[in-house]
């Protein structure tokens, strides 16, 4: 995250607040001019991080994702759950209880022992959880190197997730490792590059294991966005937004031409979910503005 802003997820999972609101048809709002709904196209299966937008409870947040037409909202726990039901939109990427609240840290991960068995246990209640309510995705880190080099930490990810893997199978949930980068957010983090992850993927050689591409993290640590999602278009299951630099609107301040990235990701066959990570500059209406013009923008 930008030096200049305070805000990052690690703190924002803990001051998100939860609350309710009502459906609405899949639209999304235009502009600010014209106010004009416009359906969305349906190649896209739009979804939103709650941790972005941690002003709102969450009942405003899935109502306002509603109305925009958005399929769920990402980095929900089970606390929150119930509340999406209520609105019809789906856990697109999956936090545990608070229980197992230990699976949410970014710095402790699959890459160092340490940590492997508060993680087997805790992902072994949250993998039956996440399918019995019906979601599919949940999320895994791998933590931070501390002093260990990438061969060896991959080869304990793969002892230490090969443990879950069995299970993640038999209940059709895919676990999915998020790309970070560790040049400006999250230093000495382990899976910071797509080739990292991809041999990761290779060695685990299971469909319910697959990495989220962040395009934000890894247009800082490696650029050649959308030649990198073609060429390894089959390990990646799920996709953030935001803009470069910064982490704010993915609008004409930053760098990457998201309609073209969108593209490129549709005509890769993919199938799951986008969600918009970015962390709002334009504070009027709570952001949602800016919620509402990033999904038209990746609307392709």
């Amino acid at each position: 995250m930008d030096s200049n802003n305070n805000i990052n997820r690690r703190k924002a999972i803990k001051t998100i607040a939860l609350g309710s609101g009502a459906l609405a048809m899949p639209k999304v709002e235009l502009n600010d001019s014209t106010k004009e709904l416009v359906p969305l196209k349906g190649n896209i299966k739009h979804s939103v991080c709650q941790w972005c937008f941690r002003d709102l409870p969450l009942e405003t947040l899935a109502q306002e994702a509603k109305k925009m037409g958005l399929t769920g909202i990402d980095l929900v726990g089970a606390e929150g759950w119930d509340t999406l039901k209520k609105y019809g939109l789906i856990s697109t990427m999956c936090y545990g209880d608070l229980e197992g609240i230990a699976t949410r840290n970014l710095t402790q991960g699959w890459c160092d022992p340490q940590y492997h068995a508060e993680l087997i246990k805790q992902y072994k209640r949250h993998i039956p959880m996440v399918a019995d309510a019906g979601w599919t995705n949940l999320i895994c880190f791998s933590g931070n190197r501390r002093g260990i080099d990438d061969k060896t930490g991959l080869q304990n990810c793969v002892e230490g997730l090969s443990e879950i893997i069995p299970l993640a199978e038999k209940h059709g949930v895919i676990l999915q490792m998020e790309l970070l980068n560790s040049k400006v957010d999250h230093n000495d983090y382990m899976c910071d590059n797509s080739e990292w992850g991809v041999a990761l993927c290779k060695a685990l050689g299971s469909p319910n294991f697959k990495l989220l591409y962040d395009i934000y993290h890894m247009q800082i640590m490696e650029g050649d966005v959308i030649h990198t999602i073609r060429e390894n278009k089959e390990y990646y299951g799920h996709f953030h937004t935001a803009g470069v630099p910064g982490r704010n609107e993915i609008n004409e301040s930053q760098e990457l031409y998201y309609p073209a990235i969108m593209e490129a990701i549709v005509a890769s066959g993919f199938e799951g979910y986008v969600a918009q990570e970015f962390i709002p500059k334009e504070r009027d209406n709570n952001g949602l503005d800016s919620l509402a013009d990033a999904i038209r923008r990746c609307d392709v």
